[in-house]
């Protein structure tokens, strides 16, 4: 199975506050997102994460071991400085800063940030994290209108790695709301 994540800012206190996390502490949040993960990432599942995997944390590692599945970073504006420990590289099946795969016969285009155009992009994805639930950009009229791009966010994707079709199903209801 293939799962997709992006910006869960494992470590990061003020994330909770800038994006209304419903946790109390970062330990909450931490702890719910491993959880979360878990549940339904089995060994041989790969999980992309589409950047921001961690921001000020200090257990990198541990959190790293916890967490099932073969990843994949697509690294992103908060990755520089963990990604310098390159013993941590090792939890990783490829860490680049863009990538393309094949998911349900559909071509998938990941980067960190929301590209408005990609390749095959009428008959592709573009899945992307960065802007977690923010709608208030003066690009998001041009996202909220491509069916064909994806926010993998935690933040609206109950903070835990989805499938494509989840992914599909969640970003179909958040642009509504939005």
């Amino acid at each position: 199975m293939i799962y997709y994540t992006a910006d869960p800012h494992f470590g990061h206190q003020a994330v909770i506050r800038f994006q209304n996390r419903p946790f109390e502490n970062v330990q909450a949040m931490n702890d719910c997102m491993i959880e979360n993960w878990n549940s339904r990432v089995k060994a041989n599942d790969t999980v992309y994460i589409i950047g921001d995997m961690f921001h000020k944390c200090e257990e990198t590692e541990a959190i790293l071991k916890k967490l099932k599945g073969k990843k994949v970073l697509v690294r992103g504006n908060h990755d520089e400085k963990w990604l310098r420990d390159e013993n941590l590289h090792q939890y990783f099946e490829d860490i680049t800063d863009y990538a393309e795969i094949y998911d349900l016969n559909n071509l998938i285009v990941m980067c960190h940030y929301p590209l408005l155009s990609w390749k095959k992009d009428s008959k592709s994805y573009m899945i992307y994290g960065h802007i977690h639930s923010n709608t208030d950009m003066d690009f998001w009229p041009l996202i909220k209108v491509r069916e064909r791009m994806l926010n993998a966010g935690a933040d609206i994707n109950n903070f835990m790695p989805v499938t494509l079709n989840e992914l599909i199903i969640n970003n179909e209801e958040f642009k509504k709301r939005n």
